[in-house]
């Protein structure tokens, strides 16, 4: 026979899979459930730890215990960037990767803060500047809906954003076109870019920031953005819930052998 809390875990289990609460929902307050009859403060308490141990839920202080978002974001690869998103339109990066999963979002759902720091040295020698130089910090935290899914600082010559929305702290995109147009408008259009991917264990701030179950890691992203010169006009750090994003590329296979047969 099942234990108390396991016939609590399963019940609850079975009326999240049937979408009696939606993603993102907060299961009842342990104490209305012990006041329902469900069984002690121990019995739920131990229900609500395995089906965070199952990936149905994830728990924070301040946050209580909330459905998990069972299918991740899709995240685009180069098509996120598409110059006909961002010049012609209003579909910023993180609006593309919400429209081609079928999701909806809120353009508020993006919050920064904008501070002028000395450059951190891997931020300097992206943009090939010397020890004390100063950039500006665009730190972006971006949720859907209530759930923070990942965070973005992007990195900036002052001589390039000095004056722009891009120094703006104004809650969501920087204008229409978000932070490419703007760069566009002051004459650094983007030509090409380099993106690193690496996992890691989160830091304890990360941990509270994202509100992320324990022992989830996260996906750190380092993007440098070039214009046609190769002057860089953004180096970003992201930080990404692991299990709140499918990464997607698509590309043309290289082939260096029959390219090098046309240069001879």
């Amino acid at each position: 026979m099942a234990s108390k809390w396991r016939e609590l875990a399963d019940k609850l289990a079975e009326q999240i899979r049937r979408g009696d609460y939606a993603p993102g929902q907060r299961l009842p307050h342990i104490r209305e459930l012990v006041d329902a009859g469900e069984g002690s403060k121990a019995t739920v308490h131990a229900a609500y730890k395995a089906l965070e141990a199952e990936g149905l839920v994830t728990s924070s202080r301040g946050h209580g215990t909330v459905v998990r978002q069972q299918v991740p974001l899709k995240r685009l690869g180069i098509a996120r960037y598409d110059k006909a998103k961002w010049r012609d339109g209003d579909e910023v990066a993180f609006i593309a990767d919400r429209v081609a999963s079928g999701r909806t979002y809120r353009r508020n759902e993006q919050t920064q803060t904008v501070s002028r720091v000395v450059a951190p040295p891997e931020v300097a020698a992206a943009h090939g500047l010397p020890e004390g130089a100063e950039v500006y910090a665009r730190a972006r935290l971006v949720k859907e809906g209530d759930q923070p899914t990942h965070t973005l600082t992007s990195y900036y010559r002052p001589e390039h954003v000095e004056r722009t929305r891009l120094v703006d702290p104004t809650p969501g995109p920087a204008g229409r076109g978000g932070g490419f147009r703007v760069l566009y408008d002051a004459g650094y259009e983007i030509d090409h870019m380099k993106e690193q991917l690496f996992a890691r264990a989160a830091t304890p701030d990360e941990v509270k920031q994202l509100q992320l179950p324990p022992g989830e890691p996260v996906v750190e992203l380092h993007r440098t953005t070039y214009t046609a010169d190769g002057t860089v006009v953004e180096f970003a750090i992201g930080v990404h819930a692991a299990s709140r994003f499918a990464w997607e590329y698509d590309f043309k296979v290289p082939d260096s052998a029959r390219d090098g047969e046309g240069q001879q």
